[in-house]
């Protein structure tokens, strides 16, 4: 009997998470959903539970460690979890003000940072025990370069991708993979309060399409579209006072 495939996504009420979730569902597909907006969270269910899967969720805020390490036990000993996808986070932006608050930055950071963290770590151990598993960290094109257009989100994605790279190594004896993504501009809520041109700025749907085709084939750096990829390996390339001047001038949020 072929083996249940058992898909924990989080952030699944609204864009990359939500298509990510309809992107998976499919018969033989157990998903568990987590957003905070239990209405939106309902709505996402059923459309995957339309298309023939399992679908369990939980409307907790990935800020709760307790709630999060009581639930992630219950669904793996229910249905041991493959593939687990760090995707819930939240921006900011700094617009004319010149940097966020110090409550948004810390927000910022509980979500994007804690958050993953909390998301991760209680299933590690069971992942290492069963020699297998899948564990997908959600950065960003600003994990690669601190942009001072939204200092507090470069932050916590840079610490993502940091993680992704230490946990790679530390856990591939154990039969554990690690993908960080680093997406572009997508259309989702976070980016809609942008008021300036985005370059390749892509439907969720496409996105997740292309991230699920990368975590199939177990590559441990998804990052697209490769325009905008290349165009941060150069700034991060260059002498840092000209990157500094170059990242100067990036669209900012009214």
């Amino acid at each position: 009997m072929k083996k249940e495939s058992v898909i924990f996504i989080t952030g699944a009420t609204s864009g990359i998470g939500r298509a990510l979730a309809l992107e998976y569902a499919a018969p033989g597909v157990t998903l568990l959903l987590a957003g905070r907006d239990k209405a939106r969270l309902e709505e996402v269910s059923a459309a995957c539970a339309q298309k023939g899967a399992v679908v369990k969720t939980a409307a907790l805020p990935v800020t709760e460690r307790e709630g999060w390490e009581k639930q992630l036990a219950a669904w793996d000993d229910e249905t041991p979890i493959d593939t687990v996808i760090a995707n819930a986070g939240i921006s900011g932006g700094t617009g004319k003000a010149g940097g966020e608050s110090e409550a948004q930055f810390r927000e910022i950071m509980a979500t994007n940072l804690d958050g993953t963290f909390n998301t991760v770590n209680p299933l590690i151990p069971r992942m290492r025990a069963r020699k297998s598993g899948h564990i997908v960290l959600m950065s960003s094109m600003a994990g690669f370069r601190g942009l001072p257009s939204a200092p507090a989100y470069s932050v916590s994605k840079s610490a993502v991708r940091a993680y992704a790279e230490a946990l790679r190594p530390l856990l591939a004896a154990d039969g554990v993979k690690v993908s960080a993504i680093f997406p572009g501009f997508i259309k989702t809520p976070l980016t809609d309060a942008n008021n300036f041109a985005m370059p390749g700025l892509m439907e969720p749907e496409d996105a997740a399409h292309k991230m699920r085709d990368g975590i199939a084939r177990g590559k441990p750096v998804i990052a697209f579209p490769l325009s905008f990829r290349m165009t941060m390996m150069l700034v991060c390339a260059l002498p840092r006072r000209l990157g500094d001047m170059l990242v100067a001038k990036a669209p900012k949020k009214n």
